[in-house]
């Protein structure tokens, strides 16, 4: 196998006979080696074959911008749900968790942990999925040694959740793609942006509202929620605000649906990640 990009010096991207992509690590799989040089394939410890080509851009660009062990602890605890769940996870679960654990990590380091609104329902109706995600969490916490909420652990059964769920009726995923477009244009307005649709930063955001379009069409957006981070939010981002107010104007005009103060916590911090990055570059 020949190196057809390097990440780091354990991570490298490279094909099969099929020119199939794979990414394979290995401790100093890269060291002093260059694009197009054979690998030495007794440094191997895990091989990843991604079979979409999309999810595969993607990924190679999330592992140039995250830590190694974060991506390991997404890869172990992801072939730990296909041997609890019993079931195959739509690809797209290597960059929707990875992502996920890499921002919580992230967050909880600068001391801003996020309530989940839906951790109730979540321990209710996803039992085998929050069971795998308790797992997760000490997995997590093993590793890096940090605590990590239980919040956290609803975040991930959702992840793995979505990623069992093969497809929605036309007429929902219509309406889903409805209120994903309206939204992304109310804050492409509000901002006066235009969003690079092949970035990272698009894709996660758009990973958000399709979940949040998903659970008005199943009538699963809890009623209650406590105030929890959003006066501090609303001070840090105050712009991420204004628009998370049109937002929750028009929901409310179109769909009767009035977010809670932490559902509008997690759109003020969704909001300023993808427009502050857009607007910087």
């Amino acid at each position: 196998m020949l190196i057809k990009k390097i990440f780091n010096n354990n991570v490298i991207l490279t094909e099969d006979d099929k020119q199939q992509e794979i990414v394979v690590m290995g401790r100093g799989l890269a060291f002093q080696k260059k694009i197009r040089d054979e690998i030495d394939e007794t440094k191997i410890e895990k091989t990843f074959t991604i079979h979409s080509k999309n999810v595969s851009d993607k990924l190679s660009q999330l592992l140039e911008e995250i830590p190694l062990e974060h991506f390991e602890l997404s890869n172990d605890i992801i072939e730990l749900a296909k041997k609890e769940l019993g079931s195959q996870l739509n690809e797209s679960i290597y960059l929707s968790l990875t992502d996920h654990i890499h921002f919580a990590l992230t967050r909880i380091q600068e001391g801003l942990t996020i309530k989940n609104a839906l951790l109730w329902e979540v321990k209710k109706f996803y039992k085998d999925e929050y069971k795998v995600a308790k797992q997760a969490i000490r997995m997590i916490e093993e590793r890096t040694e940090i605590r990590i909420p239980e919040d956290e652990s609803a975040s991930i059964a959702l992840h793995l959740f979505n990623a069992r769920q093969d497809s929605v009726g036309m007429e929902q995923t219509m309406v889903m793609t409805k209120i994903v477009n309206e939204i992304i244009t109310i804050v492409k307005y509000h901002f006066g942006i235009t969003f690079d649709e092949d970035s990272m930063n698009y894709s996660r955001f758009i990973t958000h509202l399709r979940y949040f379009a998903y659970r008005i069409q199943r009538g699963e957006l809890s009623h209650e929620g406590g105030d929890s981070l959003f006066d501090q939010v609303i001070k840090q981002y105050p712009d991420a605000y204004q628009c998370t107010l049109k937002v929750q104007t028009y929901l409310q005009s179109n769909y009767n649906v009035k977010m809670t103060k932490d559902e509008m916590v997690y759109f003020m911090i969704h909001i300023h990640r993808v427009s502050n990055r857009e607007k910087k570059a």
